[in-house]
């Protein structure tokens, strides 16, 4: 049976981009160079095929080639984690021996979505899926995209199934957050997903680690947020946190959603992300303009000059 003490992982874990070209298609050279440029700002290990990385629009093929990418490009740098979202267990299980098969060292699994779930049948999905998996599972809740919430009940009831080694709480709900850490951190490790939004107060309370979008798009500074914290280097800390805030805002108001905007930041900062699949659209208009003059602002440059 696997647990926390089954892994050594810990610190800044960014969800990637799946960079598209124009017509599409997935772009590889984009795709390694945005996880080398991760890992090089010092982040301990990559999400690809999460959310961030709009699995939803990815063939099972793509999904498999993704695998491969993801492991070639981290280069035994990190662990590797794959995004397994999917509404048939046989689906999330299909995805978790395509990335055993590439390399990878576990797979992302957040509840079915579209269907409402009562909580034996959420815990049944996850037992179905824990007993099929080829690697590690992280449990991913992120109840506003399934519309399925794991609780901290349900949370601590799955910390117990065989191959359960981690949770990536991105509830955005404090309370939701903090209750879980203390229901499984003794049996699984707990990554706090809206590091930009909290992540200062998750590390302070003993997360293992974060797990957020923004680092695409403003690194170092996103990962420094859990290095500051970490050292006592509370005032920069506390302010890549406001930092962090104003992101987070900018992303997803004013006409604007995360992951369409995420991709319109990377392109104005000069990172290759391209277009979204639809039914996002790439962003434009004023909803574009004006994110294109906040992030300047706010990071001065290219991301990666600031901090």
């Amino acid at each position: 049976m696997l647990d926390r003490t089954s892994i050594n992982w810990t610190g800044p874990m960014p969800a990637v981009v799946t960079p598209f070209a124009a017509d599409l298609s997935i772009d590889e050279e984009a795709f390694a160079a945005n996880i080398d440029r991760m890992l090089a700002h010092g982040a301990t290990g990559i999400i690809a095929a999460g959310c961030t990385g709009e699995f939803w629009a990815l063939s099972m093929a793509e999904r498999a080639r993704l695998c491969a990418l993801t492991v070639g490009a981290v280069a035994g740098r990190g662990p590797a984690i794959i995004g397994a979202g999917a509404i048939r267990p046989e689906e999330a299980i299909e995805v978790s021996h395509a990335a055993k098969e590439a390399g990878a060292d576990a797979v992302l699994v957040m509840p079915p979505y579209f269907v409402e779930l009562t909580r034996r049948e959420m815990v049944s999905y996850f037992e179905q899926v824990d007993a099929g998996s080829a690697l590690p599972v992280v449990l991913y809740n992120i109840h506003r995209r399934p519309g399925n919430a794991i609780t901290p009940e349900i949370a601590s009831e799955l910390a117990d199934l065989d191959k359960v080694v981690a949770i990536k709480e991105s509830s955005s709900d404090w309370t939701n957050f903090h209750q879980t850490l203390l229901a499984v951190r003794d049996r699984i490790r707990v990554f706090c997903g809206p590091s930009s939004v909290y992540g200062v107060a998750a590390t302070l309370s003993g997360a293992d680690g974060l797990i957020d979008c923004f680092p695409n798009v403003w690194a170092p500074g996103c990962l420094d947020l859990w290095y500051a914290t970490k050292a006592g280097r509370m005032d920069e800390a506390w302010a890549l946190q406001q930092v962090g805030h104003e992101l987070t805002s900018l992303f997803t108001s004013g006409a604007r959603t995360l992951y369409p905007a995420t991709k319109a930041a990377m392109e104005t900062l000069g990172f290759s992300a391209g277009p979204p699949r639809p039914p996002l659209r790439p962003l434009d208009g004023a909803p574009l303009h004006e994110l294109t003059q906040e992030v300047r602002r706010l990071l001065g440059g290219r991301a990666d000059a600031a901090a």
